[in-house]
């Protein structure tokens, strides 16, 4: 009976030693099995970040601006292809490519005031795209149709001379309502908005934010207090800068802050409203270099590259077309921002510089 009871016990304790082994072959089988899914995730991951290479190509871009070589290396060097630049202001550009019969001048249009980019899509120069992360730019800062999108925004502000002010027993203007005042007479310059994206925005946003009557009756006033109009957009910020005039209508980013610190000047963010104006980016029709330029928008709404953009541009953060990029802190009031009718901005701007050209005739 007790040899039958050992017998019994060594074929529990086998049995229980197999099942073991068993249990731990599965255990095993499970610790192949996981870094096969991991390894064709990892294989995905690579697929979907495969990097763009251009070898041999060039993108041809005209730009308002040479600040911007930085950006644009980075992408030649992360796609592998050559970038050459041309600077144009966007006046220029448009006129150009019309004189040319609609023949490209370049792959890529980047920079200028959107109503250029606006007047380019309604003559049909522009190719259609709707680039990676439009979904995180809103609305008003891209063409509903993927025309045309922003980089950033250009906001309007004064810079003020208030030594030269104090001198006269005159206190800095904090509003446009201020501006119209006679007690500023021949104390403003701004520059022809016809040459001037930035003062066509302050025009156009002017017009928004008092209605269109009303807002030509305060152009009206404002005029009277401006001797004649700068034929460049850095004249209000350099005859400011020179002492010739006590308050210039000028865009407010960091470059205007520093002209500030460094002359004893001031920069204002009208309280009444601070006109902007979104600035352009665009794909020419039938450019040999029309993927890349997708490439390159793509690329210029990544993050870091929106950081940079801000940092090229002087901006503050909101300035910028996504929520969250980082820029400078110019203390920008977003409150104060006009409510502006961005729909109009292009269709509208050939009857408000004809009108205006009327008002302001002789200077």
């Amino acid at each position: 009976m007790k040899r039958k009871s050992i017998k019994l016990l060594s074929l529990l304790l086998l049995l229980t030693m197999i099942l073991t082994a068993c249990g731990q072959a599965n255990d095993n089988n499970k610790d192949v099995v996981e870094p096969k899914d991991t390894e064709i995730v990892e294989q995905e991951v690579v697929e979907e970040v495969e990097k763009l290479d251009f070898e041999g190509r060039q993108m041809n871009v005209v730009t308002t601006s040479e600040k911007y070589v930085e950006l644009f290396d980075a992408f030649a060097q992360e796609v592998n292809a050559k970038v050459d630049f041309l600077s144009m202001s966007s006046g220029e550009v448009i006129s150009r490519i019309e004189a040319e019969g609609g023949k490209p001048m370049a792959d890529l249009w980047f920079g200028g005031g959107i109503d250029a980019f606006m007047a380019a899509k309604d003559s049909g120069l522009l190719e259609s795209y709707v680039p990676k992360e439009a979904d995180k730019v809103p609305s008003q800062y891209r063409d509903s149709e993927g025309f045309w999108i922003s980089k950033g925004l250009t906001v309007v502000g004064f810079l003020v001379n208030e030594g030269l002010l104090n001198e006269k027993g005159l206190e800095a203007p904090t509003t446009w309502a201020e501006l119209a005042d006679p007690k500023y007479k021949d104390e403003i310059i701004m520059a022809n908005p016809a040459i001037s994206g930035t003062n066509y925005g302050a025009v156009k946003g002017i017009l928004d934010m008092y209605g269109e009557e009303a807002g030509w009756a305060f152009l009206e006033k404002l005029n009277a207090n401006i001797p004649f109009y700068g034929k460049r957009g850095k004249d209000p910020e350099e005859k400011t800068v020179a002492g010739e005039f006590a308050i210039g209508i000028i865009p407010a980013d960091k470059s205007s802050f520093d002209a500030a610190t460094k002359n004893n000047l001031t920069v204002v963010y009208p309280e009444d409203g601070i006109p902007w104006v979104p600035e352009g980016v665009a794909i020419f029709k039938g450019g040999e270099g029309e993927d890349i330029a997708k490439a390159f928008i793509d690329f210029m709404l990544r993050d870091d590259n929106q950081e940079k953009l801000a940092e090229l541009d002087g901006k503050d953060g909101a300035q910028m077309i996504k929520e969250g990029v980082g820029g400078y802190d110019l203390g920008l009031p977003v409150d104060k921002l006009i409510d502006q009718d961005i729909s109009t901005f292009g269709s509208m701007r050939q009857e408000i510089l004809s009108r205006w050209e009327k008002l302001t005739e002789g200077k």
